[in-house]
């Protein structure tokens, strides 16, 4: 009991700790998306050269998308013209951060890393983007010049709407069962794993950086959630440099993310953004650990188990930061098995007649909207609509090339299948 009441301090305690932050960062991110929709970068990482790839990194750092959603994402914009070092800069700096999770380095690790962690991220897309341009011959095996192009129209009265819908319902969504993974693994460490543990066992900074490397780069962890963890770990003992490295290889990479890129991308494309994350990670580490001041890196005050007078913030806000927060998770739970429950038979009115196909792969808006984008482009489809629940995708329109349908929907890194198979 003593254990368990422990381990829910702490969890409370990582959750005041986030939440101001991550409420902020997810407004942000809905700014974002409406005022900087996908289209616009379509339009400016065409070509083969180091100005789309610095612009490639440079969109990517702030957009709030993880290692999953970041697939469609960047494969997307490949196949819609981009250059392939250009594609490969945005994957590579787009999930190692986003502003959501620039601000909860923040406040849980401290200003130099939350200034470093941008920084090793447009690094290493940059680099990643440049060695892939110098090794590929052929930039794009899509192209874009007989695909229709998809305006984005929305209403100015609705854009508060838009924002919100975005920020607190479909991303939210997307990212609430990793942060929550994330803020249980991080509370379980800290109430299981013996302060100065990794100080006492692991004696040698670079070996402590290769177990975390081995461990980051399979797993998936967001941005966002990977904080917490990286500070229970730096309470234990763990030193800065392989903080840093976890908080950079686990986000940009994850088994899925090595396959797709693999397959759509081509198996030398993969070895250079492979390569580059880990050298990127590895002598960001070694330039923490090795050559700044270790004082730094010193966690704030309120990560050592004080409570939150010690915050920058009132606890006022940190406590209804929360509550809003897990009101909006609450809500995102109760309507998606409100739907599973009792919207089968109202899905199937609204669907009838549209021609539908199976889409497997596809876990979060992100996926939702690169499936409906690029099929939208195909011709003779007058419309797409995704259920994400049910994996399946309606098509409206006449003469269809299947043919084109299912190599578009695994051009992009998904699964086509059809209904009764």
């Amino acid at each position: 009991m003593e254990l368990f009441i422990s381990y829910f301090e702490a969890l409370k305690l990582l959750m005041l700790d986030m939440s101001p932050w991550l409420v902020l960062g997810f407004f942000i991110a809905g700014l974002l998306h409406v005022f900087f929709p996908d289209g616009k970068i379509n339009n400016i990482l065409g070509r083969s050269n180091m100005k789309s790839v610095i612009r490639a990194a440079l969109i990517g750092i702030p957009l709030p998308l993880c290692s999953c959603g970041v697939i469609p994402a960047g494969i997307s914009i490949y196949k819609n013209g981009a250059s392939k070092g250009a594609s490969v800069s945005f994957l590579i700096s787009t999930p190692q951060t986003g502003v959501d999770s620039i601000l909860v380095t923040y406040s849980m690790l401290g200003l130099p890393f939350a200034i470093i962690r941008p920084f090793v991220a447009l690094a290493t897309g940059i680099f990643g983007g440049f060695f892939t341009n110098k090794t590929e011959i052929s930039q794009n095996a899509f192209g874009n010049s007989s695909q229709k192009k998809i305006t984005n129209k929305k209403s100015r009265k609705n854009i508060f709407v838009s924002i919100f819908r975005y920020a607190f319902v479909d991303f939210l969504q997307d990212i609430s069962k990793w942060l929550i993974i994330g803020l249980l693994i991080a509370a379980l460490i800290a109430v299981l794993v013996p302060d100065d543990f990794f100080a006492s066992y692991i004696h040698n900074d670079f070996f402590g950086m290769l177990i975390i490397l081995a461990a980051s780069v399979p797993m998936y962890v967001c941005a966002t959630s990977s904080v917490p963890i990286a500070a229970v770990l730096l309470m234990k003992g763990i030193s800065p440099g392989a903080a840093l490295v976890f908080l950079m290889a686990g986000p940009a990479t994850n088994a899925a993310t090595i396959s797709v890129i693999g397959k759509s991308m081509g198996r030398k494309t993969l070895f250079v953004y492979l390569t580059t994350i880990i050298t990127g990670a590895m002598l960001s580490g070694m330039f923490i650990d090795y050559l700044l001041p270790g004082e730094w890196f010193a966690l704030p005050h309120h990560m050592h188990g004080h409570r939150h007078e010690h915050s920058m913030l009132p606890q006022w806000i940190h406590i209804a930061s929360a509550l809003l927060l897990l009101a909006f998770i609450v809500h995102i739970y109760i309507r998606k098995y409100y739907y599973k429950l009792f919207g089968n038979h109202q899905q199937i009115k609204t669907t009838m007649g549209d021609m539908k196909i199976f889409v497997r792969g596809m876990n979060c808006n992100h996926c939702k909207t690169s499936v409906e984008n690029n099929l939208s482009k195909l011709d003779g489809i007058e419309s797409v609509s995704v259920d994400l629940d049910s994996e399946t995708v309606s098509l409206k329109g006449k003469n269809i090339d299947w043919a084109k349908v299912k190599a578009t929907v695994e051009g992009i890194g998904y699964r086509y299948e059809e209904i009764g198979k």
